[in-house]
């Protein structure tokens, strides 16, 4: 009866389309595109009884729900109040205890800090139990209390990385005070909290991996300077088999670009996955955890890194990795489930993204998403025996019934013949000449964009442009070459790829080059700035969401933080600072400016846009800043969302004469 959980999630969803009846075609297309994922996370139980959904609660925050299979029965967790602390995820330490991650933004000596907490559930629910480790007088701010690292097979224990932070002893007392620091992991009982410690605190340690068999083999170490400055290099230890004491696996030092990188542990063959370049393109590489430390080859792709891995079930296997073309593809290493991915692909035709998100403790039922470029997706239960492929619920209920426009992969030239990769997404309907049209670069830098759906990209595309977005030089996923340090070091380059996409949409008779935007979010919204600096006749209006625009300021931020030099070598000095600021040419632009900014925002803060929005006025250029209270860098809300996008497109069509 597992349908029915997708029409009990659907009625319990639909309190959060903010789109009124009555509303003009844009503004409810605004609430409807706006409206945050219908489903953000999804995890099924041991057993395959239950399955927890992470949904949007509200305009604001998430809650977590918990749904029978058998009855269909929905029953949501009241923890999260939207805004203080909201659930991002959850999963099963039993078939009847579930344990959820919170998330939070809080204050800390006068400085903002991100939080998490871990908190336990029965599956109807009840019984809530903090899962951190309290403390009283801690020397220091626990923000990130636990992380489950090995679900173990359900018996409602959990290995979890645990943040350790000394205790002073109190005053008068004749207790003394904890001295335990840094990251450990210790067993945790879900339903009693009760724990034992597995290994033991180290300053030093990133975090750990285990192996599914409820082992520790792996640990990430990041060195400190004295002042406690992340120094930039990492160090990777394991466990031979047998073993109890650590073994240096490899090192990666700052500069140092041919590092043997572990990303995975598979128990069930003794082996870490490790990335390492190969022709300057990270490969995929099973290694020994013998002692041997033979490595082969497992994975690798001439044009494109090879990044992850997939996983599967209880023990965490390690099924097959995955690399982005045009699209994204993974290559199985486990023949039943390459040949069921084929299998599935065909029977979903026209939803090729196929993904496995979870199982049962004996694999006999797989959750499974399917999407693409013009469907936001599916949530399926598959049971093997029977082959039958039940629907649980559609990750945007509602835009079913909204065309929406196909994205294609394209290549452009830069000035200098280089080809850009890039995704052109048209207008629904078969316009594709003389478009208004926008260029949306990337955030990052260290990202990339990928086919399938985009909630922002499809709004801008249903509402009649042409969406292109560029996969610049200082992009990730196409090796060291590509990369080219970074999209801030090495702005001048990104910031011409960015605008010679513009040109080519022009050149191509694709874009009408009276009606030509750019629009980006954070370092696509640095890119946006900066493009117009570099060439202010280019495109006629600027819509900037969560903006970097000054490099020196960015560096600041950083202030306070351990990651302080890092972020100042990212950034580089020198010349480059002045140049690649848009703060600090504001006079060069021509083109009106709109920028969208929460005043939470922990990536980049608010002050960036300030700055940007006081220059642009003390120019005498046409600048608007719209400052959403109490939103972080993903602007995470239904309303703040719709009024970005009505308000972006009614002054795209404003500046384009209408």
């Amino acid at each position: 009866m597992a349908w029915k959980t997708g029409v009990a999630l659907a009625a319990l969803l639909a309190g959060t389309d903010v789109a009124a009846q009555s509303a003009p075609a844009g503004e409810e297309l605004a609430a409807k595109f706006g409206a945050r994922e219908g489903v953000q996370q999804v995890s099924l139980a041991p057993d395959g009884s239950h399955i927890a959904y992470v949904v949007p609660r509200g305009t604001h925050g998430s809650a977590a729900v918990i749904a029978d299979l058998a009855s269909g029965h929905m029953t949501p967790l009241e923890l999260g109040d939207g805004g203080r602390v909201t659930p991002t995820s959850c999963g099963w330490a039993s078939a009847s205890r579930l344990i959820c991650k919170f998330y939070g933004i809080g204050d800390y000596g006068g400085q903002r800090i991100s939080y998490t907490r871990l908190l336990g559930f029965d599956a109807d629910g009840k019984n809530p139990l903090y899962l951190g480790r309290k403390t009283r007088h801690a020397e220091r701010p626990n923000q990130f209390d636990g992380d489950v690292i090995d679900w173990r097979m359900g018996d409602g224990k959990v290995l979890m990385e645990r943040n350790f932070v000394p205790e002073r002893a109190e005053l008068g007392s004749n207790l003394g005070a904890d001295g335990r620091d840094g990251l450990g992991v210790e067993l945790v009982d879900a339903k009693t909290g009760k724990a034992e410690l597995v290994e033991r605190p180290d300053r030093d340690a990133e975090g750990y991996f285990a192996d599914g068999q409820g082992n520790i083999r792996m640990k990430i170490e990041l060195p400190r300077q004295q002042d406690g400055q992340l120094k930039g290099d990492a160090i990777y230890s394991y466990r031979p088999t047998g073993q109890t004491k650590w073994t240096l696996f490899s090192k990666a030092l700052r500069d140092d670009r041919q590092s043997l990188d572990p990303i995975g542990v598979d128990g069930t063959r003794n082996v870490a996955f490790a990335t390492k370049r190969l022709d300057g393109r990270l490969a995929l590489y099973s290694v020994a955890l013998d002692g041997s430390m033979k490595s082969e080859l497992v994975s690798s792709n001439a044009m494109v890194d090879v990044g992850s891995i997939v996983r599967i079930g209880r023990r965490g296997r390690i099924i097959g990795a995955t690399y982005v073309t045009d699209r994204r593809q993974t290559d199985y290493f486990d023949p039943e489930y390459k040949k069921l991915a084929a299998a599935l692909a065909r029977a979903l035709p026209r939803t090729p993204l196929i993904h496995f998100l979870g199982a049962t403790a004996d694999e006999s039922k797989l959750l499974v998403f399917a999407g693409s470029d013009t469907d936001p997706g599916m949530y399926y239960l598959f049971t093997k025996a029977t082959r039958k492929l039940d629907e649980l619920t559609r990750a945007r209920p509602e835009l079913e019934g909204v065309p929406l426009g196909a994205m294609q992969a394209v290549r452009f030239p830069a000035r200098d013949g280089t080809m850009i990769p890039a995704y052109l997404t048209l207008p629904p309907g078969g316009a594709a000449k003389h478009l208004p049209t926008i260029v949306m670069p990337h955030g990052g830098p260290a990202s990339r964009d990928e086919w399938g759906f985009d909630w922002l990209v499809q709004f801008f595309a249903v509402r009649g442009y042409a969406v292109l977005q560029p996969e610049f030089r200082g992009s990730t996923g196409y090796g060291d070459a590509w990369f080219a340090n970074n999209g801030f070091q090495s702005w001048e380059l990104a910031i011409g790829d960015v605008t010679d996409a513009g040109r080519w949409l022009v050149k191509e008779g694709i874009a009408d080059a009276k009606k030509l935007a750019i629009v980006g979010w954070s370092y696509g919204g640095y890119a946006a700035l900066q493009s117009n600096v570099v060439d202010p006749d280019l495109f006629k209006a600027v819509v900037a969401i969560a903006p970097v625009t000054d490099l020196g300021r960015t560096k600041s931020e950083a202030d306070g933080f351990s990651n302080r030099e890092l972020v100042e070598r990212q950034i580089g000095s020198g010349e480059n600072i002045g140049k690649g600021s848009p703060a600090r040419h504001a006079e060069r632009f021509k083109a009106p400016v709109l920028m969208f900014h929460g005043d939470l925002d922990l990536n980049v803060g608010i002050g960036q846009s300030r700055l940007m929005d006081k220059r642009l006025r003390g120019a005498g250029k046409p600048s608007t800043l719209i400052e959403f209270p109490k939103l972080d860098h993903q602007l995470d809300d239904s309303d703040a969302r719709a009024q970005l996008l009505s308000r972006s497109d009614a002054f795209l069509r404003k500046a384009f004469g209408g």
